[in-house]
């Protein structure tokens, strides 16, 4: 049965405001993937269950999404799940290989294994995930605001393709220029799924959205304005389109197109409040291509993480002055890597904190 119990009223909403462009008492701070491997608290509840079944199963996604929360003075949670549940929704198989991470053994290869694909129900079949953000927005009591999010057709693509991660992306790189129809076809199918996925997160209570397009940096900038941004804009205007001819209120949209700094004003003119980036991208030089109506995200190197707590105190506090106060959350600019020493978290958030 659907909890339809009012959610509670959100005590920290700087993450909204920031992402709004409205004033905040502090820079927000969140961290990709900080629910995940760096926690002991999650390693041993993963030894238990295994990963898509603690994706699948609410109780557990929120148990690990509660996990970051309960040691660190964060501003966002974000819903524990996975980019690679709308290729499991498609029909193909997708397993969490230790040492190895994702694999898809059955791989898209040609264009007739595109015929495999059960684009019809799978919205059904991603229905834990709303479950899961429903019970979590409960579970916060309104103490910070809730992310949902998605993983961007080209990503999308490429596992689906190359039947996992990939150093080259060449297999699903072929694909663009070998068939480039049925390229197109199969980005507009991952585009109208993750649409519906995106506006059944909000109907379950997401705050907030995040896309990730984490192998934009395959592309050269030619290739992501042809295989990456129409699609991405498609996304944002359906799904803006679709809730607002329900009446719902539209949430603030984040792109994180990891690899893409070349191609940053061609993303402010996407309709996103916020651009997410990584940690090559310079904040001045971003802000100056993005224009001030558009908040940005990131964009700590992960690896600075590793680095003695003075220095990382200093760099977190230079990276927050080189952004400003407004229209600014502080994040890193990839997820966060499995051997970070738990210390390091408290003093990004400290340090982010107490930066202006």
């Amino acid at each position: 049965m659907k909890d339809t119990r009012p959610f509670p009223p959100l005590k920290n909403d700087n993450l909204l405001r920031a992402a709004r462009g409205e004033v905040v008492d502090r820079v927000p701070v969140w961290v990709m993937r900080q629910a995940g491997r760096y926690l002991p608290e999650f390693q041993e509840l993963r030894k238990l269950h295994d990963f898509f079944t603690v994706c699948r199963t609410p109780e557990l996604a929120c148990e690990v999404t509660m996990q970051p929360l309960r040691r660190f003075d964060l501003d966002a949670s974000i819903i524990f799940s996975d980019i690679l549940v709308i290729p499991q929704a498609l029909g193909l198989t997708v397993e969490m290989h230790a040492g190895v991470g994702p694999v898809l053994p059955q791989p898209i290869r040609t264009p007739e294994d595109l015929k495999r694909l059960t684009p019809d129900g799978a919205l059904s079949r991603l229905s834990y995930v709303g479950d899961a953000i429903t019970m979590m927005r409960h579970k916060l009591d309104g103490r910070v605001p809730l992310i949902g999010f998605t993983g961007a057709p080209w990503t999308l693509m490429g596992y689906m393709i190359e039947g996992g991660g990939s150093k080259t992306m060449s297999k699903a790189k072929a694909w663009l220029y070998d068939y480039p129809e049925d390229s197109k076809l199969l980005l507009n199918l991952l585009t109208d799924v993750i649409v519906d996925y995106l506006e059944m997160q909000v109907a379950a209570g997401a705050q907030m959205l995040q896309i990730f397009e984490s192998s934009a940096e395959h592309l050269t900038k030619e290739e992501f304005l042809v295989w990456s941004v129409p699609f991405l804009r498609r996304i944002r205007d359906d799904l803006v389109d679709r809730l607002t001819k329900k009446a719902v209120s539209t949430v603030p949209l984040t792109i994180f197109a990891k690899g893409a700094g070349h191609s940053l004003k061609e993303q402010s003119e996407l309709g996103y409040d916020v651009i997410g980036l990584d940690w090559t991208v310079d904040p001045v030089e971003a802000r100056a291509a993005v224009g001030p109506n558009i908040t940005l995200q990131g964009n700590l190197d992960p690896q600075d993480m590793y680095r003695d707590a003075s220095e990382l105190h200093t760099l977190a506090t230079d990276m927050v002055h080189k952004f400003g106060k407004s229209r600014y959350i502080a994040n890193l600019g990839h997820g966060i890597t499995p051997q970070t020493p738990i210390a390091s978290m408290e003093v990004l958030v400290d340090a982010v904190h107490k930066a202006l």
